[in-house]
């Protein structure tokens, strides 16, 4: 190799400083670091350029006509190089003006909006733009590099070890019916009791779409679907309509409580959905997902007295 590998942009910054500073403990002071590592760093540095660049008069160290050179040239290169990783940055869409954020459709009720106004707070220079889809369109489009965080549920899914993921609540799967229908709420729903019934059901590839076909499963019957659509706001509004019966997250509840009831599934049957942020790992110190990690923190720890009850 041309460059010695004891010459590292590290080492460039405090030969910097010291050429402007005029001595050690002035150098180390202005870093942060101890007047040894300020003369390891010189010392290493001169021998990776293989000449000498400062001379000992006394305890002082003289910069040469070499280190004059080495430091305009050392300028250039920190200064070239800081521009390089900027607009790789840049390339990668990170630590831009923007964030890119996908959620599930049930959470836009209460959860995004929450987070959304906490990050404005802290960094209010900061555009979000917002996609809704399901779990399996989210996570491979924030694999694409599409999205850079997306809120889902992570109970039934193995996520890559590339990822970072922030849990947020759980929620309780319920069996949810028009408020005309009449549902005995004095016990807990058995699936059984309601085989001759019709169903309405999200498509494959949604949160809770997994979660139906299981509980199914588990009841040992084939469900009557009338139709499946692609977001929670059409199914239950099927089911507010008395199109058919369906499963729905806890969490809906404040928008439906008036014209959709509510029961909570029998043991076989019962599930939770773990709602959390996910983002790539190596992505983890990017100012804005710090800032949107540090909301999901937040907003977790509402639930910290009650986390079976998001809001």
């Amino acid at each position: 190799m041309k460059i010695d590998a004891e010459i590292t942009f590290r080492k460039l910054e405090i030969f910097m400083a010291f050429m402007e500073k005029g001595n050690i403990a002035r150098t180390a002071e202005a870093l942060g670091i101890s007047g040894v590592s300020v003369h390891r760093a010189l010392h290493t540095l001169e021998e990776g350029v293989r000449c000498p660049l400062f001379v000992h008069k006394g305890r002082n160290l003289v910069p040469l006509p070499s280190a004059v050179t080495l430091l305009e040239h050392s300028k250039e290169a920190v200064a070239l190089m800081e521009r390089g990783i900027e607009e790789t940055r840049q390339a990668a869409g990170v630590g831009q003006g923007r964030l890119r954020i996908g959620t599930l459709y049930s959470l836009t009720l209460e959860t995004v909006p929450r987070l959304i106004m906490g990050m404005k707070i802290r960094r209010p220079e900061l555009e979000l733009d917002l996609t809704m889809g399901s779990n399996d369109l989210l996570l491979n489009m924030l694999e694409d590099g599409v999205l850079d965080a997306i809120l889902i549920s992570v109970s039934e899914i193995e996520l890559n070890p590339g990822l970072e993921t922030l849990p947020l609540f759980q929620d309780d799967i319920f069996l949810a019916a028009p408020a005309s229908y009449p549902l005995d709420n004095s016990k807990f729903a058995d699936l059984r009791d309601f085989h001759d019934q019709k169903f309405v059901s999200l498509a494959e590839g949604f949160a809770t779409y997994n979660g139906f076909q299981e509980a199914f499963h588990i009841a040992g019957f084939e469900p009557e679907i009338v139709t499946r659509v692609n977001d929670i706001f059409s199914m239950l509004s099927l089911v507010q309509a008395g199109v058919g019966l369906s499963l729905m997250p806890g969490r809906m509840k404040k928008v439906y409580e008036n014209s959709i009831q509510l029961l909570k599934l029998a043991e076989p049957y019962q599930m939770k959905q773990q709602i959390a942020i996910v983002f790539a790992r190596n992505r983890e110190m990017d100012p804005n997902l710090l800032a949107l990690a540090a909301e999901g923190r937040m907003y977790a720890r509402t639930f910290a007295d009650t986390p079976n009850a998001p809001l």
